[in-house]
């Protein structure tokens, strides 16, 4: 496998793309990403690997363009997890599911392609739809067993008598 192609942020805030040899935009970046050209970004100042704060910038940007993909819902959840116990966890939930989503959805191209010698939007925009509905039910029954393992732990706390019961009262 040949090394990611070095992206260089200067201190002026400017993206350094070292093969093409030429400053570039976030609208690069997201170029590279769908085109799956393997890259990582390096601050110039401190050689540190910037790569997913500048992926964020460009998630960003695309949420400010035209229709967001992630809600302010789905957005206040993912920040509630930080600094968790489940931060790990959700973040590899969140991961595998897009995956899966990916590979049903070019599955399912694969068989309407097959079937129809065509790859109609419809059908995508079709098993989309079923996969978010599969996605929103498990999503919603771990959230819910989250938060009733939650509640158990609040109500053994409540059970217990509080540490000075048996002492006699101040005044």
């Amino acid at each position: 496998m040949s090394e990611p192609r070095v992206i260089k942020k200067y201190p002026n805030r400017r993206l350094y793309d070292t093969v093409e040899s030429r400053y570039i935009t976030l609208g690069d970046i997201r170029r590279l990403v769908v085109e799956r050209i393997d890259f990582v970004v390096i601050d110039k100042k401190t050689q540190a690997d910037i790569t997913r704060s500048i992926l964020l910038q460009v998630i960003a940007e695309q949420e400010h363009a035209g229709e967001p993909v992630m809600s302010r819902d789905f957005l206040s959840q993912v920040i509630r997890t930080y600094g968790g116990q489940m931060q790990n966890v959700v973040g590899s939930y969140l991961e595998q599911s897009l995956k899966l989503f990916n590979s049903q959805q070019r599955e399912m191209r694969d068989r309407v392609r097959s079937v129809v010698g065509a790859d109609p939007l419809d059908a995508v925009a079709q098993v989309a739809q079923k996969n978010y509905q599969r996605w929103r039910a498990v999503q919603d029954d771990i959230f819910r067993t989250l938060l009733g393992s939650g509640r158990a732990r609040e109500r053994d706390e409540d059970d217990k008598p509080p540490r000075d019961a048996g002492a006699p009262p101040h005044g």
